[in-house]
């Protein structure tokens, strides 16, 4: 094929390859593709070769030795190939390796020359191929047969005519017991591409129906929702962890490392036939559902809302735990020193094992390092979820300059928007071969970061700084009538979607508030009022089964023990369950209960420096008393609801099924009777 013509060439060839040890053939060849100026900096990028060799041994089953790394002091991609007459050691568990293949990738490598060494992998699966290069006596030759320019042999044309000839109409067969699959290796070149190999011929052999996701450096290609949906059962042939896992929720799953795949593609296929065959729904084996919407990045066709949206969410999930840690250390800060512990010394210098006020100065301090970090993950992994990694830097960079000139969280998303914008306008920028391997580790991070800098610093970073000012200032000055329509609009928001976008727009809101060393009693009763919403839901279902448990089945009774320890712990996805069997009528009836909650929380004037813990931080809320009031209210007024529209609804089915019943009924016959 063309597209191979600059991977490998005769100069890369050696059949004759006199090393002894795995060290000294990876040396042998390096040196020949730094002959041909393939490789920068020998003894870099051998380095770089010993690092990825020390992740895991890269010997394969059937005599193959395949180094491979990626490196920043390659300057194309490249494969040489040499053949050893006594075998090497590459850790292969049947023996040594006679044919070593060393695959290097720039750095930067872009989609399409790591496609070409993706194909390379998969056809050292092939025994045809393999035996072609042990048989092998011209480099050159050589050379064409790894660039897959041999021609198709005679036989095989004339086995397929035959194949065709047999069934010329093609009778149609039955559906195939169907399998989706994820590999990936650390490297991410050629593990990853061997194990869909692997596993597409096992399925093959078979009968059976693959699709394999291959997650490897050139990014990946997700599989179409419709066709993870009629799989089976999935497999997981992995080393790195499998990026957007929660796609497969539900599925029968059988999960190994990589070289499983391999070396046991049969076994795998085997097992997933066994475990598809006993699926329970929620058992062990059974791949589970994420929590978050992260590593998003958007699917392709999606809108630009939609992407946006996943954007936003990606940076929001990263951020979260931030928050949660940093939150509860300083609550916890104030629950022991009091709220004057943040005038407190500088721990590392003045702290006493005895004293409560250093372990509580020690709290507050550790929050708040954690809480430094709030805005700058927020940009980060906003960009990430737009550019991937090369969005990280810039991001990271324009997040902290958010934090230096004042413009806080909006200036948070501001930066990360820019940063994931400019890495993906570099990003289709055409570049030279040999700059791609500095690309990502240097010219990429160095622009992005200077545009970035020059837009927060001196475009845009003061304005946002002022708007957010005059947010923080218009917060403040709240009181009365405004801040219980606000309480409202935040329950409405907390319980419109149960966990999902608008939730989290409405927690981030006030988490943005307490994450600063004097949030002000404003910033607190928000987030008082977000989390005193959030409770409710679930703890109105849980309320409506207990109270009238015929309106519902036997499963959400279930559900509804679960959704007082749930609600009690401040997770709203607790009433998820009852929602997607009842969405007209349990949506309502908790936004009701949220908005009351939320309306009643702000004009009590309760505060919370916690961002999280439910219940179980009452110790930390302001009138305590009546904020637990204002939860029991939206929790009674989301029963109430849910309980009087579930009663109208049987009622209505009720009279519907009485009317059919008497529609169906025959009419009664009049007799004669004689006189």
């Amino acid at each position: 094929m063309s597209q191979h013509a600059q991977l490998i060439t005769a100069d890369l060839v050696d059949l004759d390859l006199s090393a002894t040890t795995k060290d000294a053939a990876a040396r042998s060849l390096a040196e020949r593709m730094t002959a041909v100026g393939r490789v920068t900096d020998l003894e870099g990028f051998l380095a770089d070769v010993a690092a990825r060799e020390a992740q895991m041994p890269t010997g394969l089953e059937g005599g193959i030795g395949i180094p491979h790394c990626r490196s920043a002091h390659v300057t194309e991609p490249t494969l040489a190939f040499g053949r050893s007459a006594d075998g090497i050691d590459f850790g292969a568990t049947d023996g040594p390796a006679d044919l070593i293949f060393l695959i290097a990738a720039p750095a930067g490598a872009d989609e399409d020359h790591l496609t070409i060494l993706s194909g390379l992998a998969r056809e050292l699966m092939r025994p045809e191929f393999t035996d072609a290069l042990r048989a092998g006596t011209d480099p050159a030759r050589v050379a064409e047969l790894i660039r897959g320019e041999q021609p198709e042999e005679p036989e095989e044309l004339a086995a397929r005519s035959e194949a065709d000839a047999e069934d010329p109409a093609g009778t149609p067969a039955p559906e195939p017991f169907t399998i989706v699959a994820v590999t990936s290796c650390p490297t991410g070149i050629a593990h990853t591409y061997m194990a869909a190999e692997s596993l597409e011929r096992a399925a093959e052999a078979e009968g059976v129906r693959i699709s394999v996701e291959t997650q490897g450096s050139a990014g990946f290609e997700r599989l179409a929702p419709e066709v993870i949906a009629a799989a089976d059962a999935v497999i997981f042939a992995h080393d790195v962890e499998v990026r957007e896992r929660d796609r497969f929720a539900g599925k029968p799953v059988v999960d190994v490392g990589v070289k499983a795949a391999i070396n046991r593609a049969a076994e795998l296929i085997a097992a997933a036939r066994a475990r598809a065959a006993d699926h329970v729904p929620g058992a062990a084996g059974v791949a589970p559902a994420a929590s978050s919407p992260m590593d998003r990045a958007g699917e392709p066709g999606d809108g630009f809302p939609t992407r946006l949206r996943k954007w936003l969410m990606t940076g929001v999930s990263y951020m979260v735990p931030f928050v949660a840690a940093g939150g509860l250390l300083i609550a916890l800060a104030f629950a022991i020193g009091g709220y004057q512990i943040n005038e407190a010394p500088a721990v590392a210098d003045h702290f006493v094992w005895t004293q409560t006020d250093s372990w509580a100065a020690l709290f507050f301090q550790i929050g708040g390092a954690a809480f430094g970090f709030l805005v700058p993950v927020l940009a980060g992994y906003i960009a990430y979820g737009m550019a991937d990694r090369p969005g990280l830097v810039p991001g990271f960079v324009g997040g902290a300059i958010a934090v230096t000139v004042n413009a806080g969280f909006l200036g948070g998303l501001a930066a990360g928007l820019l940063a994931g914008t400019v890495v993906m306008g570099i990003q289709r920028v055409g570049i030279p071969p040999a700059l791609r391997g500095v690309m990502p580790v240097v010219v990429i991070p160095l622009l992005s970061s200077i545009a970035v800098g020059f837009l927060m610093f001196i475009v845009i970073g003061k304005p946002i700084a002022e708007a957010q000012s005059g947010l923080t200032d218009w917060l403040n000055g709240l009181s009365g009538t405004n801040a219980v329509l606000l309480g409202v609009l935040l329950g409405l928001m907390m319980c419109f979607d149960l966990g999902g976008p608008v939730n989290k727009v409405a927690y981030t809101f006030a988490t943005a508030g307490i994450a600063v060393a004097n949030p002000g009693d404003t910033n607190m009763e928000i987030m008082a009022a977000v989390m005193a919403a959030g409770m409710v839901p679930p703890l109105g279902m849980a309320l409506a089964t207990l109270v009238r448990g015929s309106l519902f089945d036997r499963t959400e009774k279930e559900n509804g023990k679960a959704a007082w320890v749930l609600g009690a712990s401040f997770i709203t996805e607790g009433a998820i369950p009852f929602a997607a069997a009842d969405p007209l009528r349990v949506i309502p009836s908790a936004m009701a209960g949220g908005a009351v909650t939320g309306a009643l929380t702000m004009a009590f004037g309760s505060t919370l420096r916690a961002p999280h813990g439910g219940v179980f931080v009452t110790g930390l809320v302001g009138s305590p008393v009546l904020y637990l009031l204002a939860i029991a209210a939206g929790t009674a007024v989301t029963a109430t609801l849910v309980i009087v529209l579930k009663e109208r609804a049987r009622s209505h089915r009720d009279r519907v099924g009485a009317a059919a019943e008497t529609a169906a009924s025959p009419a009664p016959v009049a007799t004669a009777t004689a006189a």
